[in-house]
């Protein structure tokens, strides 16, 4: 295996990460001329605009995943967390995670700083087992994604549903047909079956509006026909600071789908602040155990306490901590890689240097090239060569835990795609220095539920309806990766539409 010291046949390119940036630029480089090996704690990759389908039974979970090792592909991978890197080496400290049961999660806590203590402690230990191990790189790719914001609102990343990975859908749709299993138990009071299914969606951006359109569609299509008595007690909510929702929509569209939600039951909340989120009954304490089938409390600054079955949470991105402890600190510019820039001629001698990261967002900046860029901080406020700048040229940052340097790029799918298809074009070509990266806007789409969606296209036309559904259904098929889910999507789509969805809970 390819460890520090060992020489591989050809140039290895080690990609962080398995998602929309990783995953598109291991399959795309040359195999002929490069190894690529990916490093992630997830061995597939999640197709996300299917998993609001997937977390109500339009489709099945596998439709949603791409394995990173494959028959069809030479792609090696390593199951781990990289936890630092030392660019004066070229190695990466990793993690191995095979055996660790949040990966499929959405993550939200801060994990390297949650273990720091512990690992130091056992980090002698871990290394005996072989449960940290280095790995050696010509080009490093950091595209190791982000995590879901919560914006530190008390109980929300130990309550709330999120919807990042494949195994977030699955706890949502248990949570969902439990909800409704046990309103329907007759020991259950009117009372709690008004909680128990009154579902919150915080976050009025596509995967919010989208996962409230599937549910409504699962209740209204499904759930009728198998608990008629319990729908009058059903309740859907999106709750959003903003004024609006879909904000990246034009104003034609985005009023489309609040009056459409409106006309389906579904209620529009904007301008509503959520201020915490706990287990049990509003007006009750929390117990020490809850039960599954227990409601939560979601308190709202406008409305007070509201009882609620599940919260799912979609209000946004905050950086990886990966970032900020491991892909930091460098103390001294690595000497085979470091090209300073015209700025910082005089910057090599007394300066310690850091990745320069983005102010607002804390992403790393890279330049045109999507290189990592690094800023000398110097060792004094009088220090000459404080603020100068250079790249580091075997290292890129792709994807939502990156930003372009001058660039307003939304930290989306499609802009990830784009990086990694230009990045894996240039080296294949090896011709980096040809043309620097620019985005080119695809549009935006997302699914309003009964049969209907939004298209706004990179012009900024727009269409909705009907046909904008048969459109948004026809691009996530074509973007499906494999032969196997392009078959099996519209398979699933048919039995579900003659057969109902699966409701087993499992």
């Amino acid at each position: 295996m390819w460890l520090t010291g060992q020489k591989a046949d050809r140039e290895r390119v080690v990609i962080l990460g398995s998602g929309w940036a990783g995953y598109t630029l291991a399959r795309q480089l040359d195999s002929k001329k490069y190894q690529a090996v990916v490093v992630s704690p997830r061995s597939y990759f999640a197709f996300t605009p299917l998993l609001a389908s997937t977390s109500v039974g339009t489709l099945e979970f596998r439709t949603a995943l791409e394995p990173i090792r494959s028959r069809r592909s030479k792609v090696a991978y390593f199951q781990g967390w990289a936890d630092a890197v030392n660019f004066q080496e070229r190695t990466v400290l990793i993690e191995e995670s095979v055996d660790d049961p949040t990966v499929a999660m959405a993550p939200t806590a801060d994990r390297l700083a949650q273990k720091e203590e512990q690992r130091n402690k056992q980090l002698k230990e871990k290394k005996k087992q072989r449960e940290l191990f280095s790995l050696a790189y010509d080009k490093l790719i950091i595209a190791v994604g982000s995590y879901s914001q919560t914006f530190g609102t008390p109980g929300v990343k130990e309550h709330a549903f999120f919807l990042k990975d494949v195994g977030d859908a699955r706890r949502i749709r248990n949570r969902i047909l439990g909800c409704f299993e046990a309103a329907a138990l007759p020991t259950t009071s009117d009372e709690m079956r008004w909680k128990l299914l009154n579902f919150a969606v915080v976050g009025g951006g596509p995967t919010g509006i989208e996962f409230s359109a599937e549910l409504h569609d699962i209740i209204t299509e499904d759930m009728v026909k198998i608990y008629p008595e319990l729908i009058p007690f059903h309740k859907i909510a999106v709750y959003d600071v903003a004024d609006k929702v879909l904000p990246m929509f034009d104003e034609k569209l985005g009023k489309y789908a609040m009056d459409t939600f409106r006309r389906e039951g579904i209620s529009i909340k904007t301008r509503h602040h959520v201020e915490s989120l706990r287990p049990g009954s509003p007006g009750r304490e929390a117990k020490d155990a809850v039960e599954e089938h227990a409601c939560y409390t979601l308190k709202i600054k406008e409305e007070g306490e509201v009882g609620v079955g599940m919260v799912v949470w979609s209000t946004g991105l905050m950086q990886n901590p990966f970032i900020a402890h491991a892909c930091r600190d460098l103390r001294e510019l690595p000497e085979r890689s470091a090209r300073l820039l015209e700025s910082g001629h005089e910057a090599s001698g007394g300066a310690i240097w850091e990745v320069r990261n983005d102010a607002k967002t804390g992403s790393v900046v890279t330049d045109d090239r999507l290189r990592l860029k690094l800023v000398a901080k110097g060792k004094g406020e009088s220090d000459s060569a404080k603020n100068h700048e250079a790249i580091l040229t075997d290292v890129w940052a792709i994807g939502d835990c990156a930003i372009l340097e001058g660039s307003v790029y939304p930290a989306t799918a499609q802009v990830a795609s784009q990086k990694a298809v230009w990045l894996a074009k240039r080296l294949n070509k090896d011709d980096i220095e040809k043309e620097p990266f620019s985005w080119k806007n695809m549009g935006v789409m997302a699914y309003i539920g009964n049969w209907k969606a939004l298209l706004q296209g990179g012009g900024g036309s727009g269409i909705s309806g009907r046909a904008a559904w048969l459109i948004w259904r026809g691009a996530y098929l074509t973007k499906s990766v494999s032969i196997r889910n392009k078959i099996l999507i519209p398979i699933y789509w048919v039995i579900n539409w003659i057969f109902g969805r699966d409701i087993s809970r499992f």
